[in-house]
């Protein structure tokens, strides 16, 4: 402005100007204020989202801790603590927010909050903080260090507690918690609160908020991710053989495949519900849940193809996850003995049910066809013979390889009749020395010698006779009256004959016996 004296006019004009200058000042200030304040309400908001992510963070790891205890349980107890603290310093600085906007009519009008009484008198006590100020800077450091070592276990944390230390540090090297400002040494504290519009401070401390929450969710974020890149570490896995069938042939191409498979605890099933051939199979019982499946306990079974089906049921994300089941397996009957077989010795017997067993090495006994005159499948490889007329019968047996290739082998067996039975008195054969009484109260029968076949045989009649006396015709298998008779007439020492035995098998009355043989016996008075 001009020297010397000015007119009136003049000094209203500069008067004007310094007035002008004055609420340009004003106005840049309050722009500055306004500004400040629409960064704390972005954060505000910012915050309240980071909140919504970390509490779905913390949902899910408590999730997968609550399906797989033992590998997620650890993780999610340093989450909680971790957590915990958070909270409690989160909260700390809102109420310390509060008690600045305590006295604000309208907490969104940025504009008036110019001041910086309130933190220069609640932190600062001339040159020294105060109780308020200790327990400010206290409360900041204990968070980053508590934080700082409840995950300094975890190696794929070190990132995390490097931003930790950054975030929330207070001190240079030496441990002086000090800042230059305008040229001047001073304390961290008095550089970023002391002097400061309400509206900085406030924006200060929210972001101090913010910084919170991003802990938070960075040692969240890390714990999972940690844990899936030790998930899905090749140590988790183990290779296991997939093949087309269970049985290979010599020369045959073999046809499988190496696979890894998860055995962990993270890939044990929760569950299983499983059928073998539509038998409902019984954990414990029949199989067991561990890493990587589930382990059968249950028997081969009988020679076939068998059917396991079912689910297999995983926790994920809180919820059942079902895996099918649709496998088949064979089993084939287990060698226990040479087969030693005589060439000549082809032989089954006429009016008897000769069994067999027809079975194809290789191939599930369900799987065979058997087919001739006269026979019949039982079960599994047992079959019946009951051969017809003629001197031979030839049996076929079939079935299908894996692979596909058919098989037919047939087998030639000569057919004989049942030998000629013996008759018998007191079950004795051929010449029989007895007493008159027992004679009279014996039973004639008729068996056969070193059959192999356990037939049981019945007499309907025979003839008797006493020497020096006619023939006596009996019905059944006792002496009648006239042959008790006859037979009192005879001497000591003589010959009693018991011939033309009638015997028959009881369960096949249509087959005729060869003749039986008869039965002399000495009478011994």
């Amino acid at each position: 402005m001009a020297s010397g004296k000015a007119t009136p006019r003049q000094k209203m004009i500069n008067l004007m100007y310094l007035i002008f200058i004055a609420m340009l000042a004003l106005n840049m200030s309050k722009e500055v204020l306004a500004a400040f304040g629409l960064m704390n309400a972005k954060l505000e908001t910012s915050n309240a989202k980071a909140n919504e992510n970390n509490l779905a963070y913390f949902e899910g790891l408590e999730t997968k801790a609550s399906e797989d205890n033992l590998k997620y349980g650890p993780l999610f107890k340093k989450a909680q603590e971790v957590k915990q603290l958070s909270q409690e310093y989160y909260d700390y600085l809102a109420d310390l927010k509060d008690q600045m906007l305590a006295d604000q009519e309208d907490p969104n009008n940025y504009v008036v909050m110019d001041k910086s009484d309130f933190l220069d008198q609640k932190f600062f006590q001339g040159d020294k903080l105060s109780p308020e100020g200790d327990t400010f800077l206290s409360n900041l450091t204990n968070y980053r260090e508590k934080v700082t070592a409840a995950i300094a276990d975890n190696k794929g944390l070190a990132e995390v507690q490097e931003a930790i230390k950054t975030r929330f540090e207070t001190g240079d090297e030496n441990g002086q918690v000090t800042r230059i400002r305008d040229d001047v040494k001073v304390d961290w504290m008095n550089y970023h609160f002391e002097g400061y519009p309400l509206v900085a401070s406030l924006t200060k401390i929210t972001q101090l908020q913010a910084d919170v929450k991003a802990t938070e969710q960075d040692v969240l974020k890390g714990l999972l991710e940690g844990n899936l890149t030790a998930a899905v570490s090749l140590k988790n896995f183990s290779t296991l053989l997939d093949t087309e069938k269970s049985v290979f042939y010599a020369g045959e191409q073999f046809k499988g495949g190496l696979v890894l498979g998860k055995t962990d605890q993270t890939s044990k099933p929760v569950k299983a519900e499983l059928t073998l051939d539509g038998r409902k199979l019984t954990e414990g019982k029949d199989y067991q849940l561990q890493a990587g499946g589930v382990k059968l306990l249950v028997n081969a079974g009988a020679a076939g193809d068998h059917e396991l089906k079912g689910q297999l049921i995983y926790m994920q994300d809180g919820n059942e996850v079902p895996v099918d089941v649709n496998n088949t397996f064979a089993t084939i009957n287990k060698p226990n003995a040479a087969v030693i077989a005589a060439d000549r010795m082809n032989v089954v017997y006429r009016g008897v049910s000769n069994p067999m067993t027809i079975s194809i090495p290789g191939i599930p006994d369900n799987k065979v066809t058997a087919s001739a005159p006269g026979l019949s499948k039982r079960s599994g490889s047992k079959y019946v013979m009951n051969p017809g007329k003629g001197r031979e019968v030839t049996i076929s047996a079939s079935g299908v390889l894996p692979d596909g290739t058919r098989i037919s082998t047939p087998a030639t067996f000569r057919i004989k009749d049942i030998p000629r039975p013996s008759g018998t008195i007191r079950g004795e054969a051929g010449s029989v020395k007895m007493p008159r009484r027992n004679l009279e109260i014996a039973t004639v029968s008729a068996m056969l010698e070193d059959f192999d076949f356990d037939l049981n045989l019945a007499v309907s009649g025979f003839k008797f006779k006493v020497p020096g006396q006619p023939t006596v015709v009996v019905n059944g298998g006792k002496l009648n009256a006239k042959a008790k008779s006859a037979l009192k007439r005879a001497k000591r020492g003589d010959a009693v004959q018991i011939f033309d035995i009638q015997a028959f098998i009881t369960n096949n009355k249509s087959y005729k016996l060869k003749k039986v043989s008869p039965v002399v016996i000495e009478l011994t008075n």
